[in-house]
């Protein structure tokens, strides 16, 4: 049943309020323009009708304010200076009117949705509630189906650019691997002829009892002991240095890797991996807050068939939401409190059944967008347009997860103590 206001004198009200009870609807009810514009703020009603007759009533104003955008609280019936919510304006509005008088507000182009003349007709009331109702459930299904193309286009958009900035990673990646492959493969007989050249030395030093001055103050300049005992130490730590130039590089080509060859089998714990790899960057102490601390709890988990791209991507996007959260956790502490405050993000998975996984992803943040926690928990809200990065970042893990791979994605805050990010994903394509 609807939720109807009614903005009317006494007499009319009582018609109607009967009536429309009879009916089932939930009714409220209001003598004066001010008085029905609070309950409108109050109750957000599916319909309002409204007694253009009374002259107490300025229903021209009352019909504007309520189909505009926004409705000023102090202008001119209210006392705060804030803004109703947009469920005003989609309210379906009817205007108690005469036949006479309709002559005249036909001229005023005043933005109401339907008419009823007084005196009032019960089989007329009802039919132009249910007409009301009707429009209103369109309107809203119009509204969703435009929101479901655009965030739809939206993920055409990012996908695509995902795609072309995956090929281009990938390609840099390969590129990059040859140089550094050279080099890391000869840095073992770099390493190994330094070893020899260096015995052959420590030799010729025994052998050779009174070298000549030239060859003494040529050591001396060269610093040839600090120079020989330091010489493996840099061929060594360029060969970490290259190794992990290589790991990098391989995390990237399996990160950006392309599911054009469709469902595959992959290895969650490496895709995570790869993941915090690529974002490592971003977890070090910054000014005004500590290093964040990733634990992970992985269990021993099958390989899951899957677009591995896509889900690395919707675990970047997670994973950065929960950076993100924390760094804002620690903008709205004290200073004294942020050098206290330890960020931690916890990764865990583990095999739910013979036929499902999950993997959760939580952090220690202080608080969460309400907004974000119904937008995971509600389907239908996640197909509001998303007006910043993260935002739609989130809406497109939840259709990698939940709409590719038919899983789940929850999320689960309390105030203070965290948020977790929970999915759930099948181990095989059906």
């Amino acid at each position: 049943m609807a939720k109807i206001l009614t903005i009317a004198d006494a007499v009319t009200l009582e018609v109607v309020q009967e009536l429309l009870e009879r009916e089932g609807h939930q009714v409220r009810v209001a003598l004066d323009a001010g008085a029905g514009l609070e309950l409108a703020r109050e109750l957000s009603p599916d319909l309002i009708i409204c007694d253009g007759t009374s002259p107490q009533i300025d229903w021209l104003e009352v019909c504007r304010l309520l189909k505009a955008d926004s409705l000023p609280f102090g202008n001119p019936y209210g006392e705060r200076d804030s803004f109703a919510s947009r469920e005003l304006a989609s309210a379906y509005f009817v205007l108690l009117t005469t036949p006479q008088q309709f002559e005249e507000v036909q001229e005023l182009d005043a933005p109401f949705d339907d008419f009823l003349f007084k005196p009032i007709v019960k089989q007329e009331l009802l039919g132009r509630v249910r007409a009301g109702m009707r429009s209103r459930e369109l309107k809203r299904e119009l509204e969703r189906t435009q929101q479901e193309l655009q965030l739809s286009r939206d993920r055409i958009v990012h996908s695509e650019k995902m795609s072309s900035l995956g090929e281009l990673v990938s390609g840099i990646a390969h590129e990059i691997n040859n140089p550094i492959t050279f080099i890391y493969s000869n840095l073992t007989h770099v390493q190994s002829y330094a070893t020899d050249l260096i015995a052959l030395l420590r030799l010729y030093q025994k052998q050779v009892v009174n070298p000549g001055a030239e060859i003494l103050q040529k050591q001396q300049d060269m610093e040839v002991e600090f120079i020989l005992e330091d010489l493996l130490k840099i061929v060594s730590s360029m060969r970490t240095g290259s190794d992990r130039i290589r790991q990098i590089i391989l995390s990237v080509q399996d990160f950006s890797r392309s599911d054009r060859s469709g469902w595959q089998l992959f290895d969650i714990s490496d895709g995570l991996e790869n993941t915090l790899l690529l974002l490592q960057h971003r977890l070090p102490a910054r000014e005004g807050r500590r290093d964040i601390k990733v634990m992970k709890e992985y269990g021993n988990l099958p390989q899951v068939e899957c677009y591995a791209g896509q889900l690395n991507q919707a675990f970047l996007n997670i994973i950065n939401h929960a950076i993100d959260a924390l760094e804002e956790s620690t903008q709205e502490l004290k200073e004294s409190e942020s050098v206290k405050f330890k960020p931690v993000i916890l990764i865990s998975t583990r095999v739910i059944d013979a036929e499902r996984i999950s993997i959760e992803i939580a952090d220690n943040s202080l608080e969460i967008s309400e907004e974000i926690t119904d937008q995971i928990s509600d389907q239908f809200l996640m197909i509001k347009p998303a007006e910043d990065s993260m935002a739609l970042g989130l809406a497109i893990s939840y259709q990698i997860i939940v709409e590719q791979h038919k899983g789940e994605l929850k999320c689960l805050s309390e105030a203070g103590k965290g948020t977790m990010f929970r999915i759930e994903i099948p181990l095989r394509h059906s």
